[in-house]
């Protein structure tokens, strides 16, 4: 508690010095490792909206519900029908609802990290005993642990119905294994593309509208020309590469290519092992240089 001693002047008698007590801290100091879990921890809350407000978490719930009732659908009509496979594989479902994980990239992404940019609290963190690779690895961590929770669920259920309609368990598994891969390198890749794009502007809005472009644009830029390349029979060779330029159709390539999937590409053909060698260099390449980038970027802000 401050005490506060009141000490007579030398001359004058309304003049006072007070003198306040302030009782330094002498409890544990928890260091750098705490504040970034707790960083970790509330980041990943906030990208559902638990802590916030209402109105912050009916949009990343309603998505959450958007990816998984497909899968609820598919189970049910599994079992319903006596069906010897599932209508989905594991690897395609991330593919098939791309648009709703771009989304849900797009509204909590800037969530994440615009506002601190906004109201230039990055600082303050940082003047607590945590550096800019904790900050970093804390908002990274925690976007691409939202994200693989968003698209591991509904594989979750795809491979608890299958069990419950008797589908072969060894199959199941396999495939089940298969998804979650695929879906972890999504994430991976997705968390650093959104964040690299929100932390360039303070604006929510711009940053939304930013990383929807990124995403969707891209695939559908990229899925006309793997169209035009199939429909012309000089071109076929080129779908595999023009499937670089898309962050969905990168992973889409990974999984075909290593993971057994069936590719989405036109005429469901993929890249050969050769091109996903590439594939996969791109992949990790692209999340290594969003870390990069993320990090040039909060050195200077936190100056």
């Amino acid at each position: 508690m401050a005490t506060e001693h009141s000490v007579a002047a030398p001359s004058g008698d309304q003049t006072r010095i007070h003198n306040i007590g302030y009782r330094a801290y002498d409890g544990p100091r928890l260091g750098r490792a705490y504040a970034r879990r707790s960083l970790y921890s509330q980041s990943l809350r906030g990208a559902y909206g638990l802590g916030r407000s209402v109105k912050s978490k009916v949009l990343p719930m309603l998505l959450f519900v958007v990816m998984c009732v497909p899968a609820a659908i598919m189970v049910a009509v599994a079992v319903a029908t006596k069906a010897k496979e599932l209508p989905l594989d594991y690897t395609r479902y991330a593919i098939v609802m791309q648009a709703v994980i771009s989304l849900y990239v797009a509204s909590q992404a800037p969530q994440s990290v615009s506002r601190d940019l906004r109201f230039k609290t990055v600082p303050l963190y940082f003047s607590r005993p945590i550096e800019t690779a904790d900050y970093v690895r804390a908002k990274f961590a925690a976007m691409a642990s939202a994200l693989f929770i968003l698209t591991a669920a509904p594989l979750l259920v795809l491979y608890a119905g299958a069990l419950l309609a008797k589908l072969d368990f060894a199959d199941q598994t396999k495939g089940f294994a298969q998804g979650v891969v695929s879906v972890a390198l999504l994430s991976l890749l997705f968390a650093g593309l959104g964040l690299v794009i929100a932390a360039v502007t303070p604006r929510r809005g711009f940053g939304i509208a930013a990383v929807i472009a990124v995403l969707t644009i891209s695939y559908g830029a990229v899925s006309t020309l793997q169209a035009i390349a199939e429909a012309q029979t000089a071109g076929t060779g080129a779908i595999a590469w023009i499937g670089l330029f898309s962050p969905i159709t990168l992973i889409d390539g990974v999984q075909s290519a290593f993971l057994g999937a069936t590719s989405a590409f036109p005429g469901g053909v993929g890249p050969t092992d050769g091109e996903g060698v590439v594939y996969v260099l791109l992949t990790l390449g692209l999340i290594a240089a969003c870390y990069g980038l993320l990090m040039r970027r909060y050195r200077k802000v936190g100056l």
